[in-house]
């Protein structure tokens, strides 16, 4: 028996309406196929959605005044360069890489991203004083994900 029978085997099956037929041939051939109902998902393809969305933090936040949400913003971001997840620290014991007044230079590691059990240190890219820190540590981002507001 080959694919191309095994494929009408399991179009017959669907137009029959069978949920499982088991063949054995004289030589030791044995196929069985089952049905897992209408919609049983197709095994070599898979559609992997998100299951976290970055959605920005409330206006007030510890580090997020209200008072500067109202006025338009000054200087530029750090975005993220990647899908993954936001951490403010080398590990949670660690002191944070920066904290808003600080100041930095391009060179200047202001957080990791984890992907795929990878970290991968985010530097700030440009030189100037931390204004705002846009998301919390262990929040999921996505690319381009506002991080840091640099000014």
């Amino acid at each position: 028996m080959d694919m191309k029978q095994i494929k009408e085997l399991m179009a017959a099956m669907e137009k029959a309406g069978l949920k499982k037929i088991r063949i054995k041939e004289e030589k030791g051939f044995e196929v069985e196929l089952e049905r897992h109902g209408e919609h049983a998902p197709t095994p070599h393809v898979r559609h992997h959605e998100p299951t976290h969305h970055f959605t920005p933090a409330p206006a007030a936040t510890p580090h997020r005044p209200a008072s500067e949400e109202e006025a338009p913003k000054e200087g530029s971001f750090v975005s993220s360069p990647m899908v993954g997840t936001f951490y403010a620290s080398p590990s949670p014991d660690d002191p944070i890489y920066v904290k808003v007044g600080d100041e930095v230079d391009e060179e200047t590691v202001v957080c990791i991203i984890e992907a795929m059990k990878v970290m991968n240190e985010v530097k700030a890219g440009k030189k100037g004083k931390i204004a705002e820190i846009c998301v919390d540590s262990a929040d999921p981002v996505e690319f381009g994900t506002h991080l840091f507001r640099i000014v």
